[in-house]
């Protein structure tokens, strides 16, 4: 699979980038804010919203967002522009302070440093569906 080579069709794929130029973006409140380096946002589409954490670093880049359709969603909009990833998983509810109701994440570059909890890309495509309402 290489960059806008999703497993959905074409007319689905359109649906979700022109979803994409809709996400409306804020800066995560401070006080809720992870301690890590992690660059911390807010994505707001259809009156749904979806913390985005991203880092990029001299290894590669990694997104993790909320469990949610529009977490998968601007998770499927950045494999399209960047390739597959070498990483996507899932994160259980309370597993990071900053997504208490669980969370979803993709890397690209870097070696995995946990067990993995694989997330199919076709999962992803189906919950993001959800973000088109």
């Amino acid at each position: 699979m290489s960059p806008g080579s999703l497993p959905a069709d074409p007319g689905l794929l359109h649906r979700f980038r022109q979803a994409g130029e809709k996400i409306a973006w804020r800066s995560a409140d401070r006080a809720t804010a992870s301690l890590s380096p992690r660059r911390a946002r807010i994505a707001h589409l259809h009156d749904e919203e979806s913390r985005v954490e991203d880092l990029e670093d001299g290894r590669g880049y990694c997104v993790v967002t909320d469990s949610g359709p529009v977490g998968a969603l601007v998770l499927l909009l950045e494999i399209d522009r960047r390739g597959p990833p070498d990483r996507l998983r899932t994160h259980d509810a309370g597993e990071l302070p900053a997504f208490p109701q669980g969370a979803l994440e993709a890397v690209w570059g870097g070696a995995p440093s946990q067990p993995e909890r694989g997330l199919p890309l076709l999962d992803l495509v189906k919950l993001a569906r959800y973000a088109l309402a």
